[in-house]
């Protein structure tokens, strides 16, 4: 399991949508339609490996109990945090009791559109909400709870798993594409959501299933074949400058993802001092929109990037061995390299 660059890849993808954040927030002039791109690519690869680990930690889990334990070690107490310390803030800053209680309400159930802005802060940014990061979290909660079931109809479909895998890459494709382009509209006022629901589940199934096979042929996967990298990149350049094409960019991720985890070359441990990718997704953007309201990118822009970057990764270092490695069970993969590492020092 820890031959692989996916710890890379999941950091990667977490400081481009860092970046992004960075040039919506504070309205640089930095090609935003292109990092919005760029962006929405690295959250569809989350979902894959997503797809791909989480399944596998499913398949290991002696029971469902333990899967569903693992799962909220892992997602929870940071999350918590990330919620908990701007409500603080608002309280003390505000006292508005009952407004900080609705957005502890709706944000720790997942649903932050229900209430993404906090009295007092980030008023007067371009954009108010306090974290819209966020968002992505609902879509990874309710494929935890939908994999076991998917996971149990796999187990017992036999050769038949890959027409049922087939199936569900095509509906989310259909789901996604058809509400997106507008080829199929909600009702009266709910046509405005047709794009926000698009990207929701089962819209990203596909991203997902994908990981899964790479779960499934991860002993292949590990040789690395040369040709995964050319189908991978066509498949995902087509998706991204032919739209008729756009259905195939979950398996061009996926074929990409799979040839740069185990292909040979440097490690790129992006763990060494921690699996920061979390932290950074989930911190950034409040972090961002403090300097933002604190003036810092109003003095310089290159001020505020570089501020941005160091307070990010230094919450994201704290966060991960504070809050986020101490709640893993023993057996995590990361509690265990830090157990050897300790043994050998």
């Amino acid at each position: 399991m820890s031959n692989n660059r996916f710890d890379f890849l999941r950091l990667l993808f977490a400081s481009v949508v860092f970046i992004y954040h960075i040039v919506v927030l504070a309205q640089l002039n930095l090609g935003e339609a292109q990092w919005a791109q760029l962006a929405e690519i690295s959250i569809q690869g989350f979902f894959v490996i997503s797809g791909a680990l989480v399944y596998g930690s499913f398949i290991r889990s002696q029971t469902t109990k333990v899967y569903a334990e693992k799962r909220i070690r892992r997602l929870l107490p940071a999350y918590l945090v990330v919620i908990l310390a701007p409500s603080v803030i608002a309280l003390f800053m505000t006292g508005h009791l009952a407004y900080i209680l609705r957005y502890l309400g709706w944000n720790s159930v997942f649903l932050n559109f229900m209430q993404p802005t906090l009295p007092g802060l980030f008023d007067g940014n371009h954009i108010t909400a306090v974290n819209g990061s966020l968002w992505t979290l609902k879509i990874e909660v309710l494929f935890y709870l939908i994999l076991p079931i998917l996971a149990w109809i796999i187990s017992k479909a036999g050769s038949a798993k890959w027409l049922l895998l087939a199936v569900i890459y095509i509906t989310a494709e259909i789901w996604r594409q058809s509400l997106f382009s507008g080829a199929v509209s909600l009702p009266g006022h709910l046509a405005s959501y047709n794009e926000q629901l698009s990207r929701q589940l089962p819209g990203q199934m596909s991203f997902f299933v994908t990981g899964m096979v790479i779960w499934m042929f991860w002993d292949q996967a590990k040789k690395a074949p040369i040709w995964l990298l050319p189908l991978g990149l066509l498949f995902t350049l087509l998706s991204v400058f032919l739209p008729l094409f756009e259905t195939l960019r979950a398996a061009g991720l996926g074929l990409l993802i799979a040839y740069i985890a185990f292909a040979k070359g440097p490690a790129l441990n992006a763990a060494r001092w921690g699996d920061l990718s979390y932290g950074v997704y989930i911190t950034h953007f409040p972090i961002i929109q403090m300097l933002i309201a604190l003036g810092v990118f109003a003095v310089s822009p290159i001020l505020g990037i570089l501020s941005a970057t160091v307070l990010v990764f230094a919450a994201s270092f704290v966060l991960w061995h504070v809050i986020e490695k101490p709640s893993l069970l023993p057996s995590s993969h990361y509690r265990q390299k830090a157990a050897e590492k300790k043994a050998r020092a």
